[in-house]
């Protein structure tokens, strides 16, 4: 499918220069397909947040000990 995109000059020569030998359309296009991405994996994120309680874990006492026992392997195994 084609479409037509109105680009500032000083874009256009940014694209052109980083698209190198390759086409300027193919890298566009895979370039908005990765913006597309971003956008989708931050929506998943900005959907995400809140989803998991605040508090009740059982690292909220000592985080740093949590850790320190994490590291060593003396923790609940999960799995």
């Amino acid at each position: 499918m084609r479409i037509r995109v109105a680009l500032d000059d000083a874009v256009v020569v940014e694209l052109d220069r980083r698209a190198g030998s390759r086409p300027r359309s193919e890298f566009a296009a895979e370039l908005i397909a990765r913006g597309l991405e971003d956008e989708r994996r931050q929506e998943n994120h900005e959907a995400a947040f809140g989803s998991l309680p605040d508090t009740g874990h059982e690292w909220d006492d000592d985080p740093a000990a949590w850790v320190r026992r994490e590291r060593r392997g003396d923790g609940p195994r999960f799995g």
